[in-house]
């Protein structure tokens, strides 16, 4: 003889929702409200950027579509200089950030020295200071070494990433020691250890570190506006900044339009690759 199951109740419904980690509905309804918080502003610029100016302020579902404000953006400000100047600088900070904080964090990781443990203490303090505390002393070291109005004084102040550092230490502890000795048993030496063995096993964490620093310095802005005084040495930001002034009048249009080119190559690069994206930042466990 069998016996019905008795209804579940709607409150054990939630319970059994919340136990498992399921979002409930007012978390749903949270989540649409603030992606459309989100994409406004850039549907707005979408919207203005491929409609003449008279269509900045007001929504006509069949508004003419132009490709002028670009052209007129284009020819406006030298972007073609600003794209190559940000290009350059986040690829040679990027690449000093990697191969520093490698070094260092397998030192950290692998090596016993003297003060290990008070300089490691100084490395997350750093993760502590905010970069803008430190304009004016970095300003009066980029005077002193004549590099105002450079590229490398832009970077220079970012080769060694604290954060970084950090993440590849923790990521290189978590690496048996056994893959060591068996390397060392085939005679292979630190470098090659750590070439061969640690940064293979580490590329997840080098993928999600090279995404965080390379769309923090293609949008950063303030470090940029102060040590630069002309075109070439000025990246994106700043270059669009200048171009977008009250000097120059307020043609919102091409302001989007020229914001939208600005952004175009990290949002093409997010829409092509945001499964590698996601799947980079969850291997590498950033949360």
């Amino acid at each position: 003889m069998t016996t019905a199951a008795a209804p579940i109740s709607s409150s054990a419904r939630r319970a059994a929702r919340l136990a498992h980690g399921e979002p409930g509905w007012l978390d749903t309804v949270a989540a649409w409200l603030l992606a459309l918080l989100w994409i406004l502003p850039l549907a707005y610029a979408v919207w203005t950027a491929f409609h003449p100016g008279e269509y900045s302020t007001r929504f006509v579902w069949n508004a003419p579509l132009t490709l002028e404000n670009f052209a007129r953006a284009w020819e406006a400000a030298p972007f073609g200089r600003y794209f190559i100047n940000t290009f350059a600088l986040v690829t040679m900070i990027l690449g000093c950030q990697l191969v520093l904080s490698t070094l260092a964090a397998y030192a950290f990781a692998r090596f016993e020295f003297p003060g290990k443990p008070v300089l490691f203490a100084l490395v997350l303090v750093q993760l502590m200071v905010m970069p803008d505390i430190l304009l004016v002393e970095n300003y009066k070291t980029m005077t002193q070494l004549g590099l105002v109005d450079t590229l490398l004084a832009i970077g220079l102040p970012y080769f060694a990433s604290a954060f970084a550092i950090f993440l590849l230490r923790q990521t290189f502890m978590g690496i048996p020691k056994e893959l060591d000795e068996a390397a060392r048993v085939e005679g292979a030496s630190a470098l090659q250890i750590l070439w061969r063995v640690y940064v293979p096993l580490a590329r997840p964490v080098y993928v999600a570190f090279a995404l965080v620093s390379v769309s923090y310095h293609w949008n950063n802005f303030l470090w940029p506006l102060i040590i630069t005084n002309t075109t070439a040495a000025r990246p994106l930001t700043v270059g669009l900044q200048v171009f977008s002034s009250t000097d120059q009048g307020i043609d919102w249009s091409v302001i989007t339009a020229a914001t939208l080119m600005s952004a175009a190559p990290l949002l093409v690069a997010f829409l092509l690759f945001q499964r590698q994206f996601v799947q980079s930042f969850m291997r590498a466990g950033i949360k």
